[in-house]
């Protein structure tokens, strides 16, 4: 007889075969799952480890993350960890990690990350992994350190402010030249989708043609320094602040035409961002370099397995596999209920909220029937587990933003698991990310609701 489980007026059969095969199948887990030497020996023969996270807020998957970041990074020699946040921000971390700044700890080195949702990075999880870093590359020689970097494209203005700072230190006449250059963008402020929405009606009042020139310049001045050391990283750095701006034009400029799809845009940046750190590593290393890459599971886990796929979208995930076929294990996280870090709406306060149950019949329902409170399933590995998810089903993704009301719309979607990971770990209960600088009503907390509206 099948299982059945029962919420309100909802209820999931789930095959007895399929709860079989996944407790044939999973890896159960203790209170410290980067302990299992299984589980690290799957993620250390790649070249490329991506490991996600259902949401933008839980404690556990940022925790789990990191433990087996240490671990890929003492015992398996990997050389960089890239998240999905702003260069800017993030190579100010990675100064700190270096020993290349005056910032006196981790806190002060997370400082850049002020845009919302600052918990994302701003959290005592990371901190304590940053703070960990710094002591361990203290221990290496220079080339051996391992980095700290940042992947997204939001930092347009600050990248901006970044070249010119460059420049003005190295080249007066060439920071003259990128000053004119990027003054295109003073008609619209400090808001690059008030620039995007002007150059969405056309005409000749996008900076298409300026940003492209500036990253050239940039990228022949890197070809000219000669050396691995911190003047070599001074120019990526810098040519790297110009690729943002010229890819963050492009993407706040097709955001309200529908030409193209903003959120492939800002993933090919993503990949493009990994690419360019490979060859700058490898230049300094003699070989090409191991990385870790920390995004959400919407971005890491390939997006030709899900609904993104069948709408035209791509992501990190599908992309790297792409380019580094063979070299590349993607992870991802899932959790049944507890509380979450999120926001009511955007640019409100982090809020401590509850998560509700599953969806029926959703991959989090599924494996909350297996009974186990914490376990990992090896979809690479174990090829018995296609045929036995060979079923597309519902799976979560919270952001920085949690509607719980409008669940099944705002926050799932259909997905293929063992296309779209090569690793499952399942937590049934979490709890929510804390902030460096809780705000009141994360201290408060949200009140356990009765009950949900039930049949989503």
């Amino acid at each position: 007889m099948a299982t059945r489980f029962t919420r309100g007026n909802s209820s999931s059969t789930v095959s007895p075969t399929l709860l079989d095969g996944l407790r044939r199948a999973m890896v159960p887990q203790d209170e410290a799952p980067w302990r299992d030497d299984r589980l690290l020996r799957s993620l250390a023969s790649a070249r490329l480890v991506l490991i996600g996270e259902a949401s933008h807020g839980t404690h556990e998957f940022y925790d789990i993350r990191a433990q087996l970041t240490r671990r890929l990074i003492e015992e398996h020699g990997f050389h960089g960890v890239v998240i999905e946040g702003d260069w800017p921000d993030a190579w100010h971390v990675n100064r700190y990690v270096q020993g290349r700044s005056d910032d006196t700890d981790a806190g002060q080195a997370l400082g850049g990350f002020r845009r919302f949702p600052t918990w994302m990075w701003r959290n005592t999880v990371v901190r304590e992994f940053v703070e960990w870093l710094r002591a361990h590359n203290d221990a290496l020689p220079m080339p051996r350190r391992c980095g700290f970097y940042g992947m997204d494209l939001y930092s347009m203005h600050a990248s901006i402010s970044e070249v010119l700072a460059y420049l003005e230190r190295t080249d007066a006449a060439a920071a003259a030249r990128a000053r004119a250059r990027y003054s295109c963008f003073e008609h619209f402020g400090q808001d690059p989708q008030a620039y995007g929405y002007a150059a969405s009606f056309g005409g000749r009042l996008h900076c298409e043609d300026e940003v492209i020139q500036q990253l050239r310049d940039l990228s022949v001045r890197l070809n000219e320094v000669r050396g691995t050391g911190v003047e070599r990283d001074e120019a990526f750095y810098a040519q790297q602040n110009a690729r943002l701006v010229q890819n963050a034009e492009e993407y706040y400029r097709t955001m309200f035409s529908g030409r193209v799809s903003s959120w492939n845009l800002r993933d090919r940046h993503m990949v493009e961002t990994l690419q360019a750190l490979e060859k700058h590593l490898a230049g300094t290393l003699g070989a090409p370099p191991k990385l870790v890459v920390w995004a959400h599971n919407s971005h890491l886990g390939d997006a030709s397995a899900t609904e993104m796929g069948d709408s035209g979208e791509w992501n990190v995930g599908q992309l790297a596999r792409e380019r580094w076929p063979g070299e590349t294990v993607l992870v991802g996280f899932s959790t049944h209920r507890g509380t979450v870090t999120a926001a009511a709406e955007w640019d409100a306060p982090g809020e401590r909220r509850h998560v509700r149950v599953g969806l029926p019949g959703s991959f989090e329902d599924v494996f909350h029937q297996v009974g186990e409170p914490r376990f990992w399933l090896p979809l690479r590995e174990d090829r018995s587990l296609a045929q036995l998810l060979s079923q597309r089903r519902l799976q979560r993704a919270i952001g920085v933003i949690y509607a719980p009301h409008t669940e099944r719309m705002s926050h799932y979607f259909h997905t293929h698991l063992p296309s779209q990971f090569d690793v499952m770990i399942h937590l049934d209960e979490t709890r929510a990310l804390q902030p460096l600088e809780p705000h009141t009503a994360w201290q408060a907390g949200e009140e356990p609701p009765e009950t949900y509206p039930s049949g989503f």
